[in-house]
């Protein structure tokens, strides 16, 4: 018995210690391609490539708001209402530890007029984190690959979230949200859908690589819908290492949603993701259940964001207050909220 039983100890050790060894190799291999994404980005700035990376302070997420070139009103308009600006925007990073970037490339043109009106809007506001990826709508899986392989280099942060320019966002219920899954590994958290594949060509979404999803009429795999979406540092961390040979889509958030395909990752279906403007958001929050996320489906966004997006901050947008004051620390929502989520198991 006591040699049955000083082999199961040793096995024991064995295996904590192959566990130990590979989270070391994963760790390692993290940290040489933060490098080298830094160090090979001619765009980010000379500062930044000079920050030790093991030395970076923790942060709870950072929100990547993607943008274009011809969106510049859309920008003044988010800025105008769920954005801090100025000292606000340092301070929401130094007290909340939420890092908010409009994120954006480089004309086909580097050096153009339209990377230079860029540049321009960022010495004004100082909010923009600029990818090396050329911009193009066909290019939006490309994009959401370098952005979180770029986000995951500079800032260590607990999650990291991805949001369309024309969705409105209640930032402390986002944090409070996502802080009820900190001591999650891989976690992946949106509004999951499963959409039809559409192979004919000339529709909107139209699938190229349609014939690899079965017969004609079949749906993609449960992903989450790209307006707002979210993932944990480790599955960030997995699209830095893996990003060189990461499949790409024709649509980005069936892109994001095929790179953990097989992986031990949790799918959370969070309804509050994907509010529709006023009135649904706005009944919600009337009822206690403030929206992180507000648009229109019809739309993929809010429709004519511009001019709608202050009326829907008006009416659906939380306390002025609560972004300063929210609670980040990790909660467990009671069942008799109203507020349950769907978890589904890759």
């Amino acid at each position: 018995m006591k040699t049955i039983a000083l082999e199961a100890f040793q096995g024991l050790n064995i295996l904590l210690m192959d566990k130990a060894i590979s989270d070391l190799e994963i760790k390692l291999m993290a940290a040489r391609a933060e490098r080298e994404t830094v160090m090979k980005d001619t765009i980010i700035s000379e500062d930044l490539k000079n920050v030790e990376l093991t030395s970076r302070r923790k942060y709870l997420m950072v929100i990547g708001i993607n943008t274009a070139f011809s969106s510049r009103k859309r920008r003044d308009s988010v800025r105008a209402t769920w954005m801090p600006q100025g000292e606000k925007l340092k301070q929401l990073e130094e007290e909340r530890g939420i890092i908010i970037r409009f994120v954006i490339g480089h004309s086909s043109t580097s050096g153009g007029i339209l990377d230079k009106a860029i540049e321009a809007e960022e010495s004004m506001h100082g909010d923009f984190l600029r990818l090396q990826h050329v911009e193009g709508y066909l290019e939006l899986s490309a994009k959401t690959k370098t952005y979180f392989a770029t986000a995951v280099s500079l800032w260590d942060a607990e999650f990291y979230v991805k949001v369309d320019d024309d969705v409105h966002v209640n930032l402390a219920t986002l944090g409070m949200t996502l802080a009820e899954h900190r001591k999650k590994p891989r976690v992946y958290i949106g509004c999951m859908k499963s959409g039809p594949v559409l192979a004919r060509k000339g529709v909107k979404y139209h699938e190229p690589e349609y014939w690899k999803f079965g017969e004609v009429g079949n749906k993609y795999f449960r992903h989450a819908t790209g307006q707002l979406y979210a993932i944990s540092k480790d599955l960030a961390t997995y699209i830095l290492i893996n990003q060189d040979v990461l499949h790409k889509y024709a649509n980005e958030d069936v892109s994001l949603g095929s790179w953990f395909i097989g992986l031990d990752v949790e799918h959370v279906d969070d309804r509050r993701l994907c509010c529709g403007t006023p009135p649904d958001c706005e009944w919600k929050a009337q009822a206690g259940n403030i929206c992180v996320a507000s648009f229109d489906w019809k739309c993929s966004g809010i429709c004519r964001s511009v001019e709608r997006i202050m009326e829907v901050h008006e009416r659906c947008g939380e306390d002025k207050n609560a972004l300063w004051t929210a609670n980040f620390v990790q909660t467990t929502r009671s069942s008799s909220s109203g507020k349950i989520h769907m978890r589904v198991q890759a």
